[in-house]
């Protein structure tokens, strides 16, 4: 096994069982290279919806970035990755409907039940936040004993049928 397989192992054990990501990532690499429909993967390679639902997953919180990178950086430090690119200009064409490019992005798609989150906090909820600390900091006054003047109630003394002695 070489050090990249190291790598990927000892990811795997952190994240589940070793076979069976070994078979996820064999049904996509299978699915890139030949093009096959999802539905059309080799039972070889499981459920085609595990293979598909995992790679949209890993797809969206970069674990296949992080793969390439580690296995990019330990056979680059074996030595066994050459760097040098050559781009002959005269080979490289546009497609004539290329020059009008857009500029930003596309949105992204958001997933079902994914609610999209910014930066920004809400106007409201900002301040309710605001009016909550006023309030702790108001109780936290009054929660230190007086030592000049005794508690004294702000209501007036009832009887046991709850009506005030001076009625």
């Amino acid at each position: 096994m070489g050090s990249a397989g190291v790598v990927l192992t000892s990811w795997w054990y952190a994240r589940g069982p070793v076979d069976d990501h070994r078979r996820v990532i064999n049904g996509v690499l299978y699915r890139v290279r030949t093009g096959v429909q999802w539905r059309d993967l080799p039972e070889r390679f499981g459920p085609w919806e595990t293979v598909y639902k995992r790679h949209r997953r890993w797809s969206a919180d970069g674990t296949w970035q992080m793969l390439l990178s580690k296995v990019q950086a330990a056979e680059d430090a074996a030595g066994r990755i050459g760097w040098d690119v050559s781009v002959d200009s005269t080979a490289v064409r546009a497609h004539q409907h290329a020059a009008g490019a857009r500029k930003t992005p596309p949105a992204a798609v958001p997933q079902k039940g994914v609610v999209p989150r910014t930066n920004q906090v809400d106007p409201v909820l900002r301040k309710l936040l605001v009016r909550l600390e006023e309030v702790v900091r108001s109780a936290s006054v009054w929660d230190v004993p007086a030592v000049v003047s005794p508690p004294r109630s702000t209501s007036q003394p009832t009887d046991d049928a709850g009506r005030s002695p001076s009625s």
